[in-house]
């Protein structure tokens, strides 16, 4: 049985397919718990969470499965910010607010995450599977949480970092194509460089690693998962596709954004939030296209963003909303998440018995 290999034997799953943890919310508890109760591993993005609520979410999950999930981390960034870069963003975005009529002139505050206590909350509730984004987790945390019994899965955009993340001990590496929506796990060189497709990167990274590969990236539907395990990876992991589903915690206006758009309708911007990110296109990307060079790295312009993009949640205004999306926008549905995934693994079947023909 396709289903059956080592990344499901390794995480305990049915089908070797992974939601990813997109964070911001996405990713609530009734969407983690469905997808790991439908056969695949549900994934918590904790990115931005406090270690509080991080403990609510994983209790409450654990009350509505008994299956296998996962916990999603950002590995801890600390850019080179100058006052200027600050002050521009500021001016740049000041407009933008005015129009949605956003009269907060209170000082500008950068979220923090205490990773260390996020760790401690993954230790103390002895979370099954931990993966991570932005870096490679240090060889002494692999061994911590592999000693608890944790399974620790990597993110990779080319072929090295895939090669520090395998010498840092995790268990699988998910190889994140340049057609991935939102964020993508990039931290060597430029967001630039390495903008390697995943049909691309994936064969490369299977070839250079001796843990198993997940394909990530564009990949929504059975047609994808047939596409990667042919490439050699072990499994799929898959965001946009359960973005829309009905227990996602993506607004009404996102959901229906990605619903509506088609391949040509995203762009990389880094002009929510400092870092390059996949999303639709609208009037904020396209207007602050130009001054991408002059703001604040990840995480500080994220955090300037932030009032402006909850008020245009608020009001339902699209333009200056952070919608993001992967590159397959035509292939989402508004459907449940046990009819997703029984769809992928009715489709893999079917696709599989054509072949043999």
């Amino acid at each position: 049985m396709w289903n059956q290999n080592s990344v499901s034997i390794i995480l305990g799953t049915h089908y070797p397919i992974i939601q990813a943890g997109m964070a911001g919310g996405v990713t609530t508890t009734n969407l983690v718990s469905a997808v790991s109760n439908s056969g695949g591993l549900g994934t918590l993005g904790a990115g931005y969470m406090s270690a509080d609520d991080m403990r609510l979410a994983i209790k409450e999950i654990k009350d509505h499965t008994n299956q296998p999930f996962g916990v999603n981390l950002f590995i801890p960034e600390s850019p080179i910010v100058n006052d200027e870069q600050i002050t521009n963003a500021q001016r740049l975005i000041e407009p933008f607010k005015k129009e949605l009529h956003l009269t907060d002139n209170s000082s500008f505050s950068e979220m923090q995450i205490d990773f260390e206590k996020q760790l401690e909350v993954i230790f103390n509730e002895k979370v099954p599977v931990c993966s991570f984004t932005f870096g490679a987790p240090s060889k002494e945390l692999v061994l911590e949480l592999k000693k608890e019994g944790t399974i620790v899965i990597g993110t990779a955009t080319t072929v090295e970092e895939a090669v520090i993340n395998e010498e840092s001990g995790v268990d699988i590496v998910v190889a994140q194509g340049s057609e991935a929506g939102g964020h993508r796990g990039t931290f060597l060189g430029s967001c630039e460089h390495s903008m390697i497709g995943t049909f691309s990167l994936v064969p490369q990274v299977v070839d250079a690693a001796s843990i198993p590969v997940i394909a990530a990236g564009g990949i929504m539907d059975g047609r994808g998962v047939i596409a990667a395990l042919a490439l050699g990876a072990k499994g799929v992991q898959m965001g946009t596709a359960f973005l829309t589903c009905k227990e996602s915690g993506a607004g009404a206006i996102h959901k229906r954004g990605v619903l509506e758009s088609s391949e040509t309708h995203t762009v990389i911007t880094a002009a929510f939030s400092g870092k390059p990110a996949r999303g639709i296109e609208n009037r904020f990307t396209r207007e602050m296209q130009e001054f991408e060079s002059l703001l604040p790295p990840y995480p500080i312009q994220n955090a300037l963003t932030k009032k402006m993009r909850k008020e245009a949640g608020k009001q339902g205004n699209p333009e200056f909303m952070s919608l993001w999306s992967g590159q397959s926008p035509r292939l989402s549905r508004d459907i449940s998440t046990k009819d997703l995934l029984e769809s992928i693994v009715s489709q893999v079947g079917k696709t599989i018995g054509e072949l043999k023909k």
